[in-house]
């Protein structure tokens, strides 16, 4: 089994190199994880092309839902994308946040914040900035975020319970968060979870929606609540390069679901007398 250090270069690796490819081929595969399959249509990302702030050049279609959506950004706030890519939650963030307001993407890979720079440089964004940081380990100050955003993301990071706790640090009292992300329901098949190919595309590193839950609430967050839900269809030609014939039949007949969730929750106004979660003074 890969350590996490692995899986995080691995990752690191997989989205430098998805970076220099285009919408089409990241959507034609499994968050862009490489061409597999010959279905042209988007196995996970919804359409952002309607939403204001829309930067085509940032739309790689790696995302699994619309979070920024979602997330009742309000004029004047705040916002940060985690793993924010090329951009393109960011810039529709600042639409909604708007010029006094201030929108910081973090992404782990080089060559995504080159990329990012680039397109708010080309569209004169001054309240927008891209700092290159790990999210279990952000480089921003606590209490500085109106509200958190991220698109499938979560489930690419090992430790997804640092991250929360993370995302928990860095909201202001009475923040929330609005984040799209891989689930399952039941176990993936061995074969699509050990694929490391598989984990970089954001299905292997999926956990269980009850987990994945949990994780929220035992960090410390408030009202949560799913804003939307979506099955996620693998096809054929892809399962294909993991499974035989009968054993897709046994996968997509059975109890097992992927799924794309839109999660919302809230960092409360106070701790009622307790300190913050993980702290250990409780």
């Amino acid at each position: 089994m890969k350590t996490d250090r692995e899986l995080k270069e691995l990752v690191k690796q997989k989205y430098s190199e998805i970076a220099l490819q285009d919408k089409a081929t990241n959507a034609s595969s499994c968050c862009g994880a490489g061409e597999c399959s010959t279905e042209v249509y988007n196995i996970m990302s919804d359409d952002y092309t309607s939403l204001e702030g829309y930067h085509s050049d940032a739309d790689l279609g790696l995302g699994c839902g619309l979070p920024t959506q979602f997330a009742q950004i309000k004029p004047g706030n705040t916002v940060i994308d985690l793993g924010s890519g090329a951009g393109n939650d960011c810039f529709v963030a600042r639409a909604a946040t708007g010029v006094m307001g201030k929108v910081i993407g973090i992404d782990f890979t080089p060559a995504m914040i080159d990329k990012a720079r680039a397109n708010a440089e080309k569209s004169g964004f001054n309240n927008v900035e891209f700092r290159q940081g790990d999210i279990e380990q952000m480089p921003v100050t606590a209490n500085i975020a109106d509200v958190v955003v991220s698109n499938c993301v979560l489930n690419l990071v090992p430790n997804k319970n640092g991250v929360f706790k993370e995302i928990y640090r860095v909201l202001k009292p009475g923040g929330h968060f609005s984040i799209s992300d891989v689930v399952l329901l039941g176990n993936l098949p061995d074969a699509l979870r050990k694929d490391a190919e598989m984990y970089a595309g954001c299905v292997s590193g999926a956990i269980q929606k009850d987990v994945y839950l949990e994780l929220i609430k035992v960090n410390g967050f408030k009202n949560i609540t799913i804003q939307k839900e979506k099955p996620i269809i693998i096809p054929n030609d892809i399962l294909l390069n993991y499974l035989t014939p009968q054993e897709i039949v046994a996968f997509k007949n059975g109890t097992t679901g992927i799924f794309s969730i839109t999660v919302f929750a809230q960092k409360p106004v106070t701790d009622s007398g307790c300190c913050a979660p993980g702290s250990g003074c409780c």
